[in-house]
Formats: structure tokens, C-alpha cells, sequence
């Protein structure tokens, strides 16, 4: 009896493997898309940065969810958050620019639909096809709200109307909307340790469709569009409209330029990803 039992279990060890293997021979993984998150820096470019140095990096991060279609096609969906910010002190070749002494500081946060496009066949599992180059585009929206810094105290810029904005004596210059339409554009390359988990580094550069990311687009305005605080002393939105005071003899003579407002802002990311792979099992008989 006990002879019975033993050969009992050792008959259905061999048939339960025996029926995975046919399992796992009859069924292929598929790759169905990527959930990743990304770590790396973002720089501006625009009134202050009109040179597009990139020596002022600062702090991005981002999430995503890639859905494939094949293994050259892909369509993103991401979120990601960038601290940007310039100031008019590192425009040392440009003397007019550097007593113009203007700054700005904001916090990024955008959401954005990109279709990707794979050079090589990319199939994490399988060595030969682990790595591709790849570009990307697409369209995003972002929320942005320039600050700058006063003897010590952080003071928001578009509440201010530093161009007159919102005041009776410039009617044609409304206030500026927080939020933005984006159009990235970039390029990537992604490499697939296991069938499960890939690495890669992208750029991703931003056109925008606004001049406002840093405050500065048009002409300085007369004085009188900031009257001044209780006591007498200068409003905050006279001292951040022109602050060429700080550095010698002000610059800011109503209408002139103050900024170039035929050019829009930009930005960019680079950053360094990890992405993991979402799977299922899928016969390879069916089509």
C-alpha cells in the first residue's frame, strides 16, 4: 500500500511538470508596454537664456506608462516635474542683458501624450534584440508660475503684472495664464537587462507656446502702473519690473525692450530611466 502511495505522488510530480512544460512551450510571452519613472535635470532657454547655454541645470523627474504596438511603435503617457530657473548675472558677454539684472525660478509640472519609434526590433528576453535608439513626439500640457527672490522673500511674478499686465494704462496686455501647451520632441536610447527590466537615457526638448515661462517678453512699462505700498516705499511689482537699480543706474525707460516676445520659451529634460515590463502569455499558433 504504502509502495502504491509513493508511486501515486511520484506519477503526479512527473505529469504536473511535464503538463507546465507543455505550457510554457505552447505559450510565448508577450511584451505588452512599460512602467517606468526617470531621474535627471532640466534647463530654459528663452529672454534670459537667449544664447541657450546649458550651465544651469536643475533638478527633473518624471513617470510614465508605454503601451507597444509591435516591437518598433509605442505610444507614452507620462507625467514629470521640472525645476527651472536663470538669472541675467551669468550673461557677462551681453553688458545690456547682465545690468538688466533679471531673475526667475519655477516649478514645472506637465502631462504629456508622445508616440515612440524604435530603429532596431526591441524584444526584452531576447539578447539579439535588447537594445534600440529611439525618437519620440507628441503633445503635453503644463502648469508653471515664475517667482523671484527680494532681500530674502520669495515673491511671485505673475500676480504682479511686471509688464502692466492687467493695468487700465497697457489694455492690450492681459494677465498671462499658468498653464501651457508643449510639443516635445527627443531621442533616446533603451537597453533591456531581462525580459522583465530595462534601462535607457532620453532628451526630450520642449517648444512651448508661451513667452512667460521666466516673466520677461515685452517692453518695461511706466511706474505708475505700480502704485506704491502704504507707507510709500516702492511696490514689489515696481522693484521685480526692473531691477537694474540693484546693480548702478536703472536701464528701465518705458517701452524699451525689455524682452523679445517673438521668440516663445522652451525647455528640456535629460534623464536617466528604469522601465518594467507588463507581460502576457500568448499562444503562438494564434493569430
Amino acid at each position: 500500500m504504502k509502495k502504491k502511495f509513493i508511486a501515486a505522488v511520484v506519477f503526479s510530480f512527473i505529469t504536473t511538470f511535464l503538463g507546465h512544460a507543455q505550457y510554457t512551450q505552447q505559450y510565448a510571452v508577450q511584451q505588452e508596454g512599460e512602467f517606468g519613472i526617470g531621474v535627471g535635470a532640466g534647463h530654459y532657454f528663452g529672454d534670459l537664456n537667449t544664447r541657450a547655454r546649458v550651465n544651469r541645470a536643475k533638478i527633473a523627474a518624471s513617470i510614465f506608462f508605454r503601451k507597444n504596438f509591435g516591437n518598433y511603435i509605442a505610444l507614452r503617457v507620462g507625467a514629470s516635474f521640472a525645476q527651472l530657473g536663470y538669472s541675467d548675472i551669468y550673461n557677462t558677454h551681453n553688458q545690456y542683458m547682465y545690468s538688466r539684472n533679471l531673475s526667475f525660478n519655477s516649478k514645472v509640472w506637465e502631462l504629456a501624450l508622445q508616440g515612440d519609434f524604435n530603429f532596431f526590433r526591441f524584444m526584452p528576453g531576447e539578447p539579439e534584440y535588447s537594445f534600440t535608439p529611439y525618437i519620440t513626439l507628441g503633445a503635453g500640457v503644463f502648469s508653471y508660475d515664475p517667482y523671484a527672490y527680494l532681500i530674502g522673500e520669495k515673491v511671485f511674478l505673475r500676480p504682479l503684472g511686471t509688464e502692466g499686465q492687467g493695468s487700465a494704462l497697457y489694455p492690450d496686455r492681459k494677465q498671462y495664464s499658468s498653464m501651457a501647451i508643449s510639443i516635445p520632441i527627443g531621442a533616446g536610447l533603451k537597453y533591456a537587462i531581462n525580459d522583465r527590466t530595462n534601462i535607457g537615457f532620453e532628451i526630450l526638448h520642449r517648444i512651448t507656446n508661451t513667452d512667460y515661462l521666466d516673466d520677461v517678453s515685452k517692453t518695461y512699462v511706466d511706474p505708475s502702473v505700480f502704485p506704491a505700498n502704504p507707507d510709500g516705499s516702492p511696490s514689489n511689482g515696481q522693484l521685480l519690473s526692473d531691477r537694474s537699480y540693484e546693480l548702478g543706474e536703472p536701464i528701465g525707460i518705458p517701452g524699451r525692450q525689455r524682452g523679445n516676445s517673438k521668440q516663445k520659451d522652451q525647455f528640456v529634460t535629460a534623464m536617466f530611466f528604469v522601465s518594467f515590463n507588463l507581460q502576457s502569455y500568448k499562444c503562438p499558433s494564434a493569430k
